[in-house]
């Protein structure tokens, strides 16, 4: 079927107009839909396979099947949810044409309590940006070093914002299940990032750049001025 002349998307357009607009290919509401679920079908793929470019192929093959099958949507679910399972049986696919997949049970149940220390991402100063990426390279290793039942859950659960309920319908888990497997994912998580976290502070609450030059400005200047 031919693209169709792009139209506006407007902030109140619903989802069913979009997939309705989408199905005759207009160029614009089938933007809206891929702007919308791209990063989340990235960290779910990526999740799954722990690669960069094998999780963007992913993405790329989930919008495809999806697309080419859009007259398959039911509804029963919301569009991003159908997405996700798409690209869920995409990326185990490819993993199980890796290796076998490793299954886990879920430990006791225990209770909620560790959590992950949230870091800031975004810094004016140089020399805190180059920390605090070290910070986050460290976190994704150990999310990525998870197993996959635990990884999984996490990155649904905390990465994406998933409730509980919609955590155990997208991994076909029980709900129990969900939150013990998050409890043991942020426990485990933190034990690893905090076995590498001790080198990358060394490099924390930097004093050189802009902080450095200001407070010597600053102390040539009141010297200057007493003299």
């Amino acid at each position: 079927m031919p693209w169709t002349p792009a139209t506006t998307v407007s902030a109140t357009t619903g989802e069913d107009d979009l997939i309705r607009r989408a199905k005759t290919r207009d160029e614009t509401a089938i933007r809206a839909i891929l702007q919308a679920n791209n990063r989340r079908l990235f960290r779910i793929a990526r999740g799954i396979l722990r690669n960069d470019s094998e999780a963007e192929d992913v993405v790329q093959e989930t919008y495809l099947r999806a697309l080419t099958h859009l007259d398959e949507f039911r509804g029963q679910s919301s569009i991003s949810t159908w997405l996700v399972r798409i690209a869920m049986n995409e990326a185990m696919g490819r993993l199980r044409g890796q290796r076998p997949v490793l299954q886990l049970d879920a430990g006791p149940e225990t209770k909620a309590g560790a959590e992950v220390i949230r870091f800031p991402v975004t810094s004016s100063d140089p020399e805190t940006s180059v920390a605090q990426r070290q910070i986050q390279a460290v976190v994704e290793r150990a999310i990525d070093d998870l197993s996959e039942p635990f990884r999984l859950v996490f990155i649904a659960r905390v990465i994406e914002e998933m409730s509980i309920e919609e955590t155990a319908d997208l991994l076909g888990l029980k709900p129990e299940t969900v939150k013990t497997r998050l409890h043991r994912a942020r426990t485990m998580l933190r034990e690893n990032v905090e076995k590498e976290i001790g080198p990358v502070l060394l490099d924390a609450f930097p004093f050189a750049g802009r902080r450095c030059e200001r407070l010597t400005d600053a102390v040539l200047a009141r010297l200057e001025s007493s003299t």
